[in-house]
């Protein structure tokens, strides 16, 4: 896989231990889409650095996008004419939840409109912040592919996933489709 691969991270912008953060040292062709404010995040903001991110590539790349950087990425990918090979979505926070940070409201509501890209939603059976059928119902409105990788909480540091070796296989089979 040669695709460029760009890596969304969510609020706090995943530290030293996170998956995200360790698939990026590993993996020369993966880059972080920076954002100006980790901790009070702009939707305008965010999107703008994003579609700045993939006019940058080639019109190939990927998104690895967690938390809240799949809100982005579904905000996004419904206002640009940008083209990506795809999109996979770990985690994606219920922004009408009780946990949802109030820094991040401007990411609400859920789009509810088919992702023009293949997406998929990887999803853990006891997130806090996004529920099962949360993360079900927005695999169907944006027409991702859903896999569910039971009871990993926020599938972020905390989890102890480490280098997360089946969240790699779960890119690969995205690019592969």
């Amino acid at each position: 896989m040669s695709t460029p691969i760009l890596i969304l991270p969510g609020i706090g912008g995943s530290g030293p231990d996170h998956w995200q953060t360790l698939w990026q040292q590993a993996e020369p062709r993966m880059q972080r889409v920076q954002q100006r404010d980790w901790e009070q995040p702009q939707r305008d903001e965010w999107v703008q650095a994003l579609e700045a991110a993939v006019a940058a590539t080639a019109g190939d790349a990927i998104l690895v996008a967690h938390s809240l950087g799949c809100l982005l990425v579904a905000h996004w990918g419904l206002q640009t004419r940008r083209k990506i090979s795809g999109a996979m979505l770990v985690a994606p926070p219920d922004p009408s939840g009780a946990g949802f940070p109030a820094a991040a409201r401007s990411f609400g509501p859920l789009p509810q409109q088919r992702l023009p890209f293949p997406s998929m939603i990887v999803a853990s059976s006891n997130d806090p912040y996004g529920n099962v059928a949360f993360s079900r119902n927005a695999a169907r409105a944006w027409g991702s592919l859903y896999r569910s990788i039971g009871p990993c909480g926020h599938i972020n540091a905390t989890s102890g996933l480490g280098h997360w070796k089946a969240g790699r296989m779960l890119l690969w089979e995205l690019s592969a489709s």
